[in-house]
């Protein structure tokens, strides 16, 4: 089976991985604070957090980007600013903020870069932005947002910034203090290597957020009771997903698996009906492909390739906002997206598999 959904969440889990989650599941209940206390650590440092009480760990980065929304004390008139290419766990408490009298505003691409700069420049300018909440790379075709232009302008007009790097970790250093950001949701599940089931959220000790809390002042911050449970044995996944990805050897391959979706791109672009979207250049993006094939739906198309034993992911990627910024919202795209452990023969394996489906469809059933 070639495994190319990585964007969605990464398979198989390394086998440190496993062991960890097995020896969790078995533990004593004598040890979890402990193990807890000890885990916490780790994923904060990992994300160069010097203070772990602000790294609110979430049962995932919905919660977390809910959670990083919502609780402020917004009023009627301010803005809150994104980009054209959220996922829906971002969007979603964007939108919801218009019951408090928020605006909303995306800023969208300008037809170079993802993000159009002078456009968010204009905005900011405008005055009443309290927030600018952005994905720092597109789940639908992999596009890098410029997240240091971005957070420069957005702090020169007192806007908070909210990353969301479900995209980025995993692939990418990310250190809080040199993203200089406010807000910092991430999963698990995706480039850290981790179950399902955990996330987070740091919030920078500049930013006072509003927690509501029964019976008593809101809280300056989030905590355990906003998010919910931590799934204990996701969290023990995620601490050994982050020693496997610091090993010199897993940086060689994060390097090769980029190395084998730009030469995958190079090859699709030659076939006819084929259309990719997004950038091309592989420093421009993560390791993500978005691509739509004339005379398939991105649905049929996926599953076609499932039935040979190539598992990619088609449709709409829970991102609406993003495929009416690429014109796709009608059918979606086929997304592609590699692990670190991609196979050196990936196009040679991708393209004899395509070429199987598309010419099955040309002759038709026997």
């Amino acid at each position: 089976m070639l495994y190319l959904n990585h964007a969605g969440t990464s398979w198989p889990k390394p086998a440190p991985v496993q062991r960890a989650v097995s020896e969790a599941l078995q533990s004593s209940p004598r040890s979890w604070a402990e193990a807890f206390a000890s885990q916490h650590r780790a994923v904060a440092s990992a994300f160069g957090i010097s203070d772990p009480e602000r790294l609110l760990l979430t049962p995932g980065c919905t919660a977390a980007l809910n959670v990083g929304i919502e609780d402020h004390p917004w009023q009627p008139g301010d803005r809150i600013v994104t980009s054209g290419w959220e996922h829906h766990a971002l969007l979603r408490p964007v939108l919801g903020l218009a019951a408090r009298g928020v605006e909303h505003v995306v800023v969208g691409p300008d037809g170079r870069a993802p993000l159009d700069l002078a456009q968010l420049e204009r905005v900011l300018g405008g005055g009443r932005v309290r927030m600018v909440a952005m994905s720092a790379a597109a789940n639908v075709t992999g596009a890098v947002l410029p997240v240091d232009e971005l957070t420069r302008l957005a702090h020169a007009h007192g806007a908070m910034v909210l990353l969301d790097v479900a995209q980025l970790a995993g692939w990418v250093d990310l250190d809080v203090a040199e993203l200089d950001v406010d807000l910092l949701a991430f999963a698990g599940h995706k480039g850290l290597q981790a179950p399902w089931g955990v996330g987070g959220l740091y919030v920078a000790p500049r930013v006072e957020m509003s927690s509501p809390r029964r019976g008593s002042e809101p809280a300056p911050t989030p905590g355990y009771c906003d998010t919910g449970s931590v799934d204990r044995l996701a969290l023990a996944g995620l601490v050994a997903g982050l020693a496997w990805l610091d090993a010199p050897e897993q940086r060689e391959r994060l390097a090769r698996a980029r190395a084998a979706l730009a030469q995958l791109t190079d090859r699709l672009e030659e076939l006819a009906g084929v259309t990719l979207h997004g950038p091309r250049a592989p420093s421009s993006r993560m390791p993500t492909l978005a691509l739509t094939v004339e005379g398939w739906s991105a649905s049929g198309l996926a599953s076609a390739l499932a039935a040979r034993g190539v598992i990619v992911s088609g449709g709409r990627q829970c991102a609406p906002l993003a495929h009416e910024t690429l014109g796709t919202a009608a059918e979606g795209v086929v997304r592609l997206s590699v692990g670190p452990r991609a196979p050196v023969d990936l196009s040679d394996r991708l393209l004899e598999t395509l070429g199987s489906v598309l010419e099955g469809a040309r002759q038709g059933p026997e």
